[in-house]
């Protein structure tokens, strides 16, 4: 009961802190946010930039006076003109590419102290100017903002964490704690027996048994925060991928400690109390063996609301029907997926003892026999074993639809993904270097047509590429010869007039010089993606055309690559360690959106690593507590000539028969439920056919896992002692 109470608490405590962290970020970036105002000492100028995969603020300060002038948190006076006072992980980043120099212009002169940065990794910088450097400049107003800035995760995105983390982490968490004072009552309950046996009575009874769970869970509880509190220590140094934290952070606040060191002893004083009333009322039926009662299947028709709603919303998109949107989805599709989950753990054991009779009543094998047998008579069994495990495997399938969502709303859902970068910022050797990136699969340049601001003449744009770049950037392209200038005709997009054939339109080179290409009546038909670059550019123009050394001045480089989340990142910190300065346009990203994706990523990773911990330590305390629970009749079964093998084999398939029907019945949940998530998410991914696989080979491994760890468990020992008490 004190290691069941200190795994738990130790979980339970790292999952209430998560909202405490990004609480702490968010307080620390609104104190920052500046405002405009009529202050005539300073003004400023505020920059948004990605730098690599990471979102990079900068703010510069022009005094235009000698009065005061508000301070940020953080530092201790505004950086004059030539110097700059920049973040410690941007410090670094200065300190280990000379390249990203151009970012933070001036002397940099000391860092941000932690009150003015939202953590360790922010790139954050204030920067000393002219006033006339700042072409967009605004009065200095004051530091700080009512509501929140900049926050971590976007409000609507939390609450969808903390449902997502609810399911997969707290409750298995409640299962497992539940588990563990359940069997701490059952190893006490021949003791309790014997007590009320003797004289004591039922009450003193109850007391006796709820003092014992209450001293091991909060002695649990303690040891549960302690070990909590080191685990932050560690982990705010060394962080997760796209979330940095301080350790101030990370440590509990009152209302959690309370929880943690009440809340684990109260639910052992409830379920201490049901699980030693049968001792306390009838002592004789627990000091011998009795027969046990049947499970009630009232918890089983949870699961016909559950899966009817979710399953309504999969036959409304078969049909063709878009059921997203309003306010109704928001509470059925969380409601059906409780209820659903509700109707797994609780169906569990009179599905697993109605299949178990129907077995045992069929099969002609000894070992699977008396397995299904077993099973029949004591389903409930099933219940502790498999459940912690079942929630584990629901809860997946609702992380990976999260996932699957939240990746649609920070990127196109296109196969690659481009990256756009003016050529006018790059050297000729970083345009060699951001193309040879690790990632980027190939290269063009687009860019518009020369012409005069304010004029009337025709303008287009067109795209610098051969016939295989072409090729690799669109979805389909039909006609192209190389070494050819072609129109660009693509069914989705209308005509453009300005592309008359035999027109002469000028493109401006590096040079000075003008490359005036004729628009030809040689088209070639193509799909772009949408967006893309390749979205609107009429002319195809063969990169022979471009005079050597020279490129198009007004155009843009643009790389490509595949579009999976981990590739996207890997190339955008490329790009930033060649091109640290250069204006990247990733097409169809949004640089925030990608920083909170890695943020929900590495959180919802951490509830799947907490909700396997608390599986496995369930199935594990579980297992043991059946065979230590089955050890008389094991022995009974040797005196009666069992060998070996055939013990092993019934306990192994005692152990996979719920699994496997728990297992099963989670997987196909699982897969409605997130279906459903994801449709009424109104996204372009209604089903999400390659996380299946995934889900699959987890739960085959859990039943792998199950078996072999089953083995040990049988002995061959006959203690005496079992055979008298049976």
């Amino acid at each position: 009961m004190a290691f069941g109470s200190a795994l738990g608490v130790a979980c339970l405590a790292a999952v209430l802190t998560i909202p405490t962290i990004l609480a702490a970020h968010d307080a620390r970036t609104t104190s920052r946010a500046v405002y405009p105002g009529d202050n005539k000492n300073i003004v400023y100028q505020e920059y948004l930039d990605p730098y690599g995969s990471q979102p990079l603020r900068r703010v510069f300060f022009g005094r235009t006076g000698p009065g005061p002038a508000p301070v940020p948190p953080g530092i201790a006076r505004l950086p004059r003109t030539g110097e700059a006072v920049v973040s410690p992980k941007l410090a670094e980043v200065l300190a280990a590419n000379p390249r990203a120099a151009g970012l933070v212009p001036g002397r940099v002169t000391g860092t941000i102290a932690p009150a003015g940065l939202g953590g360790p990794d922010d790139l954050y910088a204030y920067i000393g100017a002219a006033p006339a450097t700042l072409p967009e400049a605004r009065a200095l107003g004051h530091f700080g903002a009512d509501g929140v800035r900049d926050e971590l995760v976007d409000p609507s995105t939390l609450d969808i964490l903390r449902f997502t983390l609810g399911c997969v982490v707290l409750l298995p968490l409640v299962i497992f704690l539940s588990v563990c004072a359940r069997l701490s009552g059952e190893s006490r309950a021949r003791r309790l027996a014997a007590l009320r046996l003797v004289g004591l009575s039922a009450k003193d009874t109850l007391r006796v048994n709820a003092g014992e769970s209450v001293a091991a869970a909060f002695v649990g509880a303690v040891i549960g925060i302690v070990g909590y509190l080191g685990a932050n220590e560690l982990m705010a140094r060394i962080g997760l991928p796209g979330l940095h934290w301080y350790p101030a952070d990370g440590r509990p606040e009152v209302t959690t400690l309370v929880v943690c060191l009440l809340g684990c002893p109260a639910l052992a004083w409830v379920v201490g109390q049901y699980g030693a009333r049968r001792a306390a009322s009838s002592p004789i039926s627990v000091r011998r063996t009795g027969e046990r009662r049947a499970p009630r299947k009232l918890g089983t028709l949870l699961l016909v609301p559950g899966l009817g709603i979710i399953g309504g919303y999969c036959v409304l998109s078969l049909m063709g029907r878009d059921p997203s949107g309003g306010s109704a989805s928001a509470v059925l599709v969380p409601g059906a997926v409780l209820l659903t989950g509700a109707g797994l753990v609780f169906g569990l054991a009179p599905i697993t003892a109605w299949l178990a009779r129907r077995v045992a009543g069929t099969t002609k094998s000894l070992p699977l026999a008396l397995a299904m047998r077993r099973t029949e008579v004591d389903p409930g069994s099933s219940l502790r074993v498999v459940t912690g495990l079942v929630l584990l495997v629901f809860g997946a399938s609702l992380t990976q639809g999260v996932l699957v969502e939240l990746d649609q709303v920070s990127r196109s859902t296109n196969p690659v993904q481009e990256y756009s970068l003016p050529l006018r910022q790059l050297s000729g050797q970083q345009r060699s270097e951001t193309a040879e990136v690790v990632g980027v699969r190939t290269h063009v340049v687009s860019s518009p047509t020369w012409y005069v601001w304010g004029s009337e003449g025709p303008r287009t744009s067109g795209v610098v590429a051969t016939c295989r770049q072409l090729a690799t950037f669109v979805e389909k392209a039909e006609g192209c010869v190389d070494h050819q200038v072609m129109r660009i005709q693509d069914p989705n997009f209308s005509i453009d007039e300005d592309a008359v054939p035999g027109r002469t339109l000028p493109f401006l080179l590096s040079t000075g010089h003008k490359l005036k290409v004729t628009v030809p009546r040689a088209s070639v038909t193509v799909r772009a993606y949408q967006p893309s670059e390749f979205a609107g550019p009429s002319l195809l123009i063969p990169p022979s055309l471009i005079p050597p050394g020279a490129f198009l001045s007004e155009g843009s480089q643009v790389l490509l690559s595949d579009a999976d989340p981990a590739t996207v990142r890997s190339v955008l910190d490329g790009i930033g360690a060649v091109a640290p300065t250069a204006d990247v346009q990733p097409v169809g990203i949004v640089i925030d959106s990608l920083a909170q994706l890695a943020v929900i990523r590495s959180l919802l990773g951490v509830g799947m690593v907490l909700g396997l911990v608390i599986g496995v330590a369930a199935f594990v305390v579980s297992v043991a507590d059946r065979a230590m629970e089955r050890r008389g009749q094991v022995a009974a079964l040797v005196l009666l000539g069992a060998r070996a093998g055939t013990l092993r084999v019934v306990q192994v398939v005692q152990v996979l028969l719920p699994l496997v029907v728990g297992l099963g019945g989670a997987l196909v949940a699982g897969w409605l439920a997130e279906s459903s998530y994801l449709i009424t998410g109104g996204g372009a991914v209604h089903w999400d056919w390659d996380g299946l696989p995934l889900l699959l080979g987890c739960a085959l491994g859990v039943l792998l896992a199950a078996a072999l760890a089953s083995l040990p468990m049988v002995r061959r020992h006959v203690d005496p002692e079992h055979i008298r008490r049976d």
